[in-house]
């Protein structure tokens, strides 16, 4: 043999030495179905490991921080198909684009699986649960791809899925987070902001809403032929625009809606025709409803609802009723109204004198929605002005309270009494956090 085929030779066994760990690598996805139940799959530190990946038994993927792990713009980026995996401190990006296959960062459809600390950017969906019960979802990051508000993906998306704990996270820069035919989810102390439904329910019932900011949103919580609900405690903030509402009610009964914020939206609560089962009523206790163009508008007349202990301030319109109809078979009881006009002789926090709201000039736009553009307009002040001199025509009475309160009610000393005990977290909540 020649020297020169010697070293032929010699740099062929070279090269082949050099790639086989490369050839021999595992991909991630080699990695998880390698590992045995319950193994922690440990990844390095701001290393980009390409997906989609899927995961089919019980492990933990621990992203310590920085690793990433990259859609490549296909499919779903994680997908757990699994009961009692976790997943924690990492990065989920770059997901397909079809909505139609629902492209996600993250797709859940076990039980009892724990994502926690993990960011999901530039996905069209965030995270997409179906069929799957139990998991709990806690300060997670996410937001959607960089295209117009419409052609986003939902942030969560809940379908047919019961119990599960979405606590703690920011979502921002999605389309709406939407629970479809689910109950017993609790979705609590997160921030939700920039998008088209802060959260938005859908023949979805007995569900917690709790201690949520829900910002800029062109609507804050819609509730949609979803009963039982309970909506507490929390700041819904500058849904404005044509259609912009705080809390929105369609055809759903037995919610209750106590002790929140609802601030600077167009429509702070928008009731079409709800309840609808007779025998539940809504109940509004306790809640700030300040600074909306329209305090509460009622689609049309009807009965059902009970506002008590509400503090209304500075909204420009405190009720509006579309159709010509009026709210006096609502419930209206120990409200504080800032525009009443009465006294409170004897000092006991009540008025003298029953608070009322009669519909002068301002039928024209409740009557006819266009007009509205001429709110606040000289013209409409003008003639509501002379209506109210001169009335031509008989004022509606639209709103009678009997027992106004003379001063705003201090929401956080009721709340002190009548907090009811704080539940005992169970078992997977204290594990997980």
């Amino acid at each position: 043999m020649t020297s020169e085929a010697s070293m032929r030779i010699a740099l062929l066994i070279a090269c082949l030495a050099l790639a086989a760990p490369a050839a021999l690598a595992e991909t991630l996805q080699e990695r998880i179905d390698a590992a045995p139940d319950g193994a922690e799959i440990t990844l390095t530190p701001g290393e980009v490991y390409m997906g989609p990946v899927v995961v089919r038994h019980p492990v933990v993927i621990d992203g310590q921080g920085s690793a990433v792990i990259d859609g490549g713009g296909k499919g779903t980026v994680l997908t757990l198909e699994t009961d009692g995996a976790t997943v924690k401190n990492v990065t989920l990006r770059n997901s397909g684009r079809l909505h139609n296959e629902v492209n996600a960062g993250l797709r859940i459809k076990g039980a009892f699986n724990v994502v926690r600390d993990t960011r999901i950017e530039n996905s069209l969906f965030g995270i997409d649960l179906t069929q799957a019960n139990n998991n709990v979802l806690r300060r997670n990051y996410i937001s959607s791809k960089h295209v117009p508000l419409e052609i986003r993906g939902d942030s969560v998306r809940i379908w047919y899925s019961n119990d599960n704990l979405f606590e703690q996270n920011h979502v921002e820069n999605a389309r709406d987070f939407v629970v479809w035919y689910s109950s017993g989810n609790i979705i609590r102390d997160n921030r939700i902001q920039h998008g088209r439904y802060g959260i938005h329910f859908m023949y979805a019932h007995e569900n917690l809403v709790e201690n949520n900011e829900i910002s800029d949103c062109v609507v804050g919580i819609f509730l949609m032929y979803a009963n039982d609900i309970t909506v507490r405690g929390n700041q819904i903030l500058r849904s404005w625009g044509a259609a912009g509402m705080g809390v929105g009610f369609k055809e759903t009964s037995g919610a209750v809606v106590e002790d929140n914020k609802i601030l600077g939206n167009a429509v702070g609560i928008y009731l079409d025709p709800s309840p609808w089962d007779p025998d539940s009523p809504n109940a509004f206790h306790r809640n700030q409803i300040a600074y909306n163009g329209i305090g509460v508008q009622f689609h049309t007349e009807w009965t059902g609802n009970d506002f008590r202990d509400n503090n209304f301030i500075s909204n420009f319109t405190q009720i509006s009723v579309r159709g010509r109809g009026t709210a006096l078979k609502e419930g209206w009881n120990g409200n504080y109204w800032e525009d009443y006009a009465g006294f409170d002789r004897d000092g006991d926090g009540i008025g003298d004198a029953p608070y009322e709201i009669y519909n002068y000039a301002d039928v024209l736009w409740m009557d006819l929605p266009p007009a509205a553009f001429f709110r606040g307009g000289l013209a409409l002040a003008a003639l509501d002005f002379v209506e109210r001199l001169a009335p031509f025509t008989e004022p509606q009475l639209l709103v009678r309270e009997a027992r106004p309160m003379a001063r705003p009610l201090d929401h956080a000393a009721a709340r002190a009494e009548t907090a009811p005990r704080e539940n005992p977290k169970s078992a997977l909540e204290m594990l997980t956090q």
